[in-house]
């Protein structure tokens, strides 16, 4: 079928199985991940409830993917950071977070990919260090944002703080509600250190 403006509608029945509308023909999650690498955007509904099942039915696809043998794409240490932000303070920044860094590597993906057949080399490896460090940057003034006072820093002092007990006590109470953010930007900053020395034993190699 010709590509349409209108996602194509799957509906996927009790028994599991998942039928595409617009071809009238039961797909499997394979069919679908083929779907999403041709850029080929889809709806998934609850044949019974009516309900939009797509994250799950998406997120059903990446754990198949991830199943394959050596086609896996998230390390662990970030799989367990991610998890760890479910029910944190931080929760609703990192969907945006991690939608920017995809959106930026998926624009970049052509460089990359000339990089990479042109040298193979430490180029491209480059390339892909800037962004994660453009990344990392972007993520840094998202949390200046959100932090009154900016990460891990202490609230500025009031005029005459000194003798003003009680601006001395506001200040104080300040600082330790910014420290859990910091830790936890802490912790994705060794992550991406992490990954960038990966990176860079590649780029030895």
């Amino acid at each position: 079928m010709a590509k349409t403006s209108e996602p194509t509608i799957i509906k996927k029945y009790a028994n599991r199985r998942l039928y595409n509308t617009g071809t009238s023909t039961y797909v499997t999650l394979e069919d679908l991940a083929v779907m999403v690498k041709g850029e080929e955007d889809f709806v998934v509904y609850d044949a019974k409830t009516g309900e939009d099942i797509t994250r799950s039915v998406l997120t059903q696809i990446i754990f198949e993917q991830e199943g394959k043998g050596g086609q896996n794409l998230l390390p662990i240490t970030f799989l367990r950071q991610l998890i760890r932000f479910y029910g944190d303070s931080l929760q609703g920044l990192v969907p945006s977070y991690l939608e920017y860094s995809i959106s930026s590597l998926t624009r970049e993906q052509d460089k990359l990919r000339s990089q990479m057949s042109d040298a193979f080399g430490a180029s491209a490896f480059e390339a892909i260090e800037e962004q994660v460090k453009r990344n990392t940057e972007m993520f840094e003034r998202a949390m200046k944002m959100f932090l009154p006072f900016g990460i891990g820093g202490a609230a500025p002092a009031a005029p005459g703080a000194a003798t003003d007990t009680a601006a001395a006590a506001t200040a104080q109470k300040s600082a330790p509600r910014a420290a859990p953010a910091a830790s936890e930007l802490d912790e994705m900053k060794r992550q991406l250190s992490e990954m960038q020395a990966k990176i860079n034993a590649l780029s030895q190699k």
